[in-house]
């Protein structure tokens, strides 16, 4: 009977694995801050159009130059906040894209060793298979020897 098969990189194999199930965790992670951030851009602009809107009054009306004030000065802080949390969002895509890079590294690395796997337990089988064909010839040939006897002696 032929050994059963036992690949020798089985533990590298389960470390890249769990790497790459780690890549695609920190990529998880890192989708999820990006939505995150934009979400908050896209709340800050919600908020700026609000205040742009509550300027505008009906014609002939008062204006409150106290309100008006403090709404330009809402508007200055919700600009600058826009383009911080803008520049947020263009980080978190800079890191959503190196997640990717490693998580796609990651991937690759698992493949391969997958593949030299499954192409050496093909190779297994084949030399199997081999051995039971040599083992089964042997068999016959003693099969044929032992039911015909005659053809032994000459």
């Amino acid at each position: 009977m032929a050994a059963r098969f036992k690949f020798r990189l089985e533990a590298l194999l389960r470390v890249r694995k769990a790497l790459e199930e780690e890549a695609k965790r920190h990529m998880a992670r890192m989708l999820a801050a990006l939505e995150e951030a934009k979400a908050q851009v896209a709340d800050l602009k919600a908020s700026h159009l609000a205040a742009m809107l509550s300027r505008q009054t009906a014609p002939h009306q008062v204006i409150d130059l106290d309100r008006w004030k403090m709404t330009e000065r809402f508007l200055f802080v919700v600009e600058q906040r826009i383009q911080l949390a803008e520049g947020t969002v263009r980080l978190a895509e800079s890191r959503v894209a190196a997640a990717r890079q490693a998580l796609v590294k990651a991937h690759q690395n698992h493949l391969i060793l997958q593949r030299l796997k499954e192409r050496r337990q093909e190779q297994h089988a084949q030399v199997v298979l081999q051995e039971e064909i040599r083992d089964m010839d042997e068999i016959a040939v003693l099969r044929y020897h032992i039911t015909h006897p005659q053809a032994s002696n000459q």
